[in-house]
């Protein structure tokens, strides 16, 4: 799908993941970025990527300030209170009712997670697996609600007849900072970094670049009913080694202390999403270099011996 000259609403287009795709698509559409806005300098830093804030919470705001034109929703909102009720509502039922103001858009993204499997081991989960409450020990609501938001983006699809595509993001990173870049932060203030019991801690991280450039042809197969599709690079990948290489390129010693509050592995099997939309291109360790250097590059050996 090409993505040029249309109106396009992109939910949490704050976070870690809608900062590149904002940035990305702002530059060739007319993008909406609808989020809270509890913090002035978010508003700001959508604006100046050259989209339109709509301030509102999903779950309880009106949301007539959507446009009515909306063609594409591109949906990364997401809520970690803890509180229950609150996560639902936001998470769950908000999807629900961003279906229902865009049910005239033509094509619809959900991105969900690989935290809705139910943990096994480090074998690849592949779409018709088994879910579960992956990620309770850290993030108590976080898969749960996921899991409930699908059904309801599902519902939604079938209902308002809007082809509809389910994505289960693994772990983004890149220049705007994820999961490796908080590592290094502790690395770097010395803190343990908490790692499975049955090491590795393996994982499906995948850049921003790769996310961003698969986004138009996800769009292009969503369907109704709904597809669902794994959204990962194809490099399976732990913490143990990510902080090993951090360690290399820093100099800074990576303290992993196994703990029962460290999530289980979660691999993904990305044998449907390469037959849709083709491999990811950045391999992880260039990914993670790129990521140090764009963030922190003031840590890397190189600077520090000139």
């Amino acid at each position: 799908m090409k993505l040029e000259d249309r109106t396009i609403l992109v939910t949490g287009p704050t976070s870690q993941v809608g900062v590149p795709v904002v940035a990305h698509l702002a530059a060739r559409n007319r993008v909406y970025g609808l989020a809270r806005f509890s913090k002035e300098a978010d508003r700001a830093r959508v604006e100046a990527l050259g989209a339109t804030p709509i301030a509102a919470d999903i779950g309880r705001d009106d949301l007539s300030a959507i446009p009515d034109d909306v063609e594409i929703v591109l949906h990364f909102a997401v809520v970690k209170s803890g509180d229950f009720a609150y996560d639902l509502q936001a998470n769950a039922e908000g999807v629900g009712r961003v279906f229902s103001r865009c049910r005239n858009a033509s094509a619809f993204l959900h991105c969900s997670s690989t935290a809705v499997y139910q943990p096994a081991g480090h074998a690849p989960r592949r779409e018709d697996d088994a879910l579960g409450d992956h990620h309770r020990v850290m993030m108590p609501t976080y898969s749960i609600a996921k899991i409930a938001a699908e059904s309801v983006a599902r519902f939604a699809a079938r209902e308002f007849d809007v082809p509809t595509i389910i994505t289960r993001l693994g772990v983004p990173y890149g220049d705007n900072g994820g999961w490796p870049w908080f590592h290094l932060m502790m690395m770097k203030a010395g803190a343990a970094i908490p790692v499975s019991h049955d090491a590795p801690s393996t994982y499906s991280p995948i850049h921003e670049d790769d996310y961003v450039r698969m986004i138009p042809d996800l769009l292009d197969h969503a369907s109704v009913p709904a597809s669902t599709v794994n959204w990962t690079g194809n490099e399976a990948v732990s913490i143990e080694d990510w902080c090993a290489y951090l360690s290399e390129l820093t100099g800074l010693e990576a303290k992993l202390e196994p703990s029962d509050a460290a999530l289980p592995s979660a691999v993904a099997d990305v044998t449907r999403l390469e037959s849709l939309v083709g491999p990811a291109r950045v391999p992880w360790k260039e990914g993670i270099r790129r990521m140090v250097e764009a963030r922190n590059p003031e840590l890397l050996r190189e600077q520090q011996d000139r």
